[in-house]
This record gives structure tokens, C-alpha cells and sequence, in this order.
């Protein structure tokens, strides 16, 4: 049980600032409950897989018909998560200006437009796609609300490694979207992004560990120590590696990925062994850097690779 002060004061007396006016004014806050920046993040992995599948551009229409549905199904599951998470949103410094502390927007307001979300989602993948990658978007939701959010996030120092599926579900919908199958190279997507997600949210969570530590959250800098925590970050950078490179010949890739793969892996190793030796929050925050710049060029390459062998 946690003991109000001055803290959670300071977090009411902010909650109950004036609600937003004008249309966009009541939008902002919808629109911060979707977390657009992870979206991004996702969109960035969602379209190269579909050139890799296609092996070229697939039509506009179902890029944007994909990317829309992703957009919607991500959204929904973000602010699920921020319904979820507003009590231990209040406590840390990184999270309490998210819409649902401030009260910008209700609770029941934020149920209901994540389900629509989510619904919207579904038929419109559904209907302007296939059926196999409406369902696919649909299920990362309910892994991320419930897998994640509801039981691994507070009760496991592995919640972010398990948890992360979620996020590599997205190549999953893409190469489906365009093939209406799965096979090994998305597979081995997948896997890429699920190894890279947890060096990725550990350097994060190296800089904020008084605010996980603070909400109860056993995130892994928490509960192990920095050693500890970079060790496994260096391990995890190089399965990360090994799965780039694995997936020039599973996907049918050649030089221009395969180059771009060997060195953005060193680079993320050196990066990683960099954050072993000093333990610094700084290196850390390099690190988590570099590791969205290293998602985002990787998946270009594979769709550059592409593309340079059929234009």
C-alpha cells in the first residue's frame, strides 16, 4: 500500500488543470494516448517487410489500407496501456504528463475509444486486406494488454523480454498482407525484433530506474544490478547480430543488406560493451539512441535491397 505525500499531491494539483478546448485541443490528448512515436516505430518496420515481400512496391492501396489498419491496432493497444498503467504513471517523473494523469481524458473515455480502435482495426484489415493479418494485428493487442501490461510488467524482470512480442508483430501482418501467408524470412523478422527490443528498453530503463524502482516495477535495471543489466544487453546485442545477418539468405538479400547489417551490428556491440565498462546513464541514453536509428536503417536496407535488384 502506498502512503500519499508530496508527490502524489503535486501529481492532483496537475491533474486538475483546465480540460483542452477547441476541436483540436480535445483531440491532442486521444492522439498522446496512442503513443505515436512507438507507432512510427512500427510503420518503419511494417513497410520494408512488404517491399521484401512483394519484392517490389505492393500497390498504394494496400500499403496504406496496412499501414492504416496497423496504425489503428497499435493505437488501440497503447491506450489500453495507458488505461492499465495511470497508477504508476502518476509516480514516475517520465509518464505523469500522459493525458490520463493530467485528466485531460476519463478513464471510461480512454476504454472506449481504444475498443473502437481496436474494432475499427480489425474490419478494416479485415475487409481491405486479409483475414490472417486482422487477426494477427488483433492478437499482439491482447498480448500486449494482458501478457504484458496486466501480468508480466509488475510481477517479472523478464516482462519486457516476453512482453516485447508484441511490438514484432507488426512484420508478421505485413508480410501476410501481401503474400496471405507467413513463411521463414518473416519468422526470422520477428526474432530480430524481439532480440533487439529488450537492449532497447533496458537502456531506457538504465536512465529511469529511480521511477521504476519508485513505481514497483521490476523492469531490469531494478532488480539487478548495472553489471548485471549490460551483460545481458551485450548478450542480447549479439544474438541480434547473428539473426541480421541469418536473415540476407533466409530472405533472399544480397551485398547491400548484408553490409548494412555487419556494420550496424558492430556499431550496437561496441555501443553495448561501451555501456558494460563505464555503467554510465549517458552511454545508456547513446545506446537507446542508436538502437532506433539501428531498427530504422536495417529495415531500409532490406527494402533498399530489394528495390536495387527489382526496381
Amino acid at each position: 500500500m502506498r502512503i500519499a505525500g508530496s508527490r502524489d499531491e503535486s501529481v492532483v494539483s496537475a491533474g486538475s488543470r483546465p480540460r483542452p478546448v477547441g476541436v483540436l485541443g480535445r483531440l491532442r490528448p486521444y492522439v498522446a494516448l496512442t503513443k505515436p512515436r512507438i507507432i512510427e516505430l512500427l510503420l518503419v518496420t511494417t513497410l520494408p517487410t512488404m517491399i521484401v515481400a512483394a519484392r517490389g512496391f505492393p500497390s498504394v492501396g494496400l500499403m496504406a489500407a496496412t499501414l492504416g489498419g496497423g496504425t489503428l491496432a497499435a493505437g488501440g493497444a497503447n491506450a489500453f496501456n495507458m488505461y492499465l498503467d495511470r497508477d504508476i504513471d502518476r509516480l514516475m517523473r517520465r509518464t505523469r504528463h500522459r493525458p490520463l494523469v493530467t485528466g485531460d481524458v476519463t478513464p471510461a473515455a480512454t476504454l472506449v475509444f481504444a475498443t473502437l480502435l481496436e474494432v475499427v482495426a480489425f474490419v478494416e484489415l479485415w475487409t481491405a486486406v486479409n483475414l490472417l493479418s486482422a487477426v494477427l494485428a488483433v492478437s499482439a493487442t491482447l498480448f500486449y494488454v494482458f501478457v504484458y501490461t496486466l501480468w508480466l510488467k509488475r510481477t517479472s524482470k523478464q516482462n519486457i523480454v516476453i512482453g516485447g512480442a508484441a511490438g514484432a508483430v507488426p512484420v508478421l501482418v505485413g508480410w501476410s498482407a501481401v503474400t496471405g501467408h507467413l513463411a521463414w524470412a518473416p519468422v526470422v523478422m520477428f526474432g530480430i525484433i524481439f532480440v533487439w527490443t529488450p537492449p532497447h528498453f533496458w537502456a531506457l530503463a538504465v536512465r529511469y530506474r529511480d521511477d521504476y524502482a519508485a513505481a514497483e516495477v521490476p523492469m531490469m535495471p531494478v532488480v539487478m544490478s548495472m553489471g548485471a543489466t549490460a551483460r545481458r544487453i551485450v548478450a542480447y546485442t549479439v544474438a541480434l547480430w547473428v539473426l541480421s545477418v541469418a536473415l540476407g539468405p533466409v530472405a533472399g538479400l544480397g551485398a547491400l543488406y548484408l553490409s548494412v547489417a555487419g556494420v550496424l551490428g558492430a556499431v550496437f556491440l561496441a555501443r553495448s560493451i561501451q555501456l558494460l565498462r563505464s555503467g554510465s546513464s549517458d552511454h545508456a541514453m547513446k545506446l537507446f539512441g542508436y538502437s532506433i536509428t539501428y531498427l530504422t536503417v536495417l529495415f531500409v536496407a532490406m527494402a533498399g535491397d530489394v528495390l536495387l535488384h527489382h526496381p
